[in-house]
């Protein structure tokens, strides 16, 4: 996939998975750890993360038991975010290409608008530290900072949160 449209976010469209999405999803999962993830961690800390790729029909398998929302420019795939049922944000991957233009903002708006609507209290994240200025700016707070181990390999991130107005009132 090539994505060079740097067009405002007005041009992207925030919409359901579908069982077509999942080459694209996947692809930018991985670019957007090995590439995108470059400024924050180290080559080895980066393929830790990452692990063993996942094949396509377990990815498009998970991907149909959450909710997961992508975003398009232009009919193209650009970014992709999950949400369980219990508010918690799993995955939110932006193509590097299209990083910094909205989409992870656009994303994140579409889950705290099903959030709210489904009457939950609070959206959850463990944010890498690419991801956590994107989350700051949808209204999350570091809870605090914390440190996981892929095998030998140590990678920092937050867990962080946002309260949700009481729906139900």
């Amino acid at each position: 996939m090539t994505v060079t449209d740097t067009s405002p976010p007005d041009d992207l469209a925030v919409r359901a998975y579908r069982p077509d999405d999942a080459a694209a999803t996947l692809e930018i999962f991985i670019r957007a750890i090995l590439q995108g993830a470059a400024s924050a961690y180290s080559l080895d800390q980066r393929q830790a993360w990452l692990g063993e790729a996942p094949r396509a029909p377990q990815w498009n398998h998970d991907r149909m038991n959450t909710r997961t929302f992508v975003a398009e420019r232009g009919g193209v795939v650009v970014g992709f975010a999950d949400v369980n049922t219990d508010g918690y944000v799993d995955r939110l991957f932006v193509h590097p290409a299209a990083t910094r233009q909205g989409v992870g903002g656009a994303l994140l708006r579409q889950v705290h608008r099903v959030a709210e609507s489904e009457g939950l209290s609070r959206l959850t994240t463990h944010a890498s530290e690419v991801a956590r200025p994107v989350f700051e700016k949808a209204g999350f707070s570091v809870v605090h900072a914390e440190s996981v181990s892929r095998g030998a390999v140590h990678l920092s991130r937050y867990f962080m949160e946002r309260t949700l107005p009481d729906a139900r009132s």
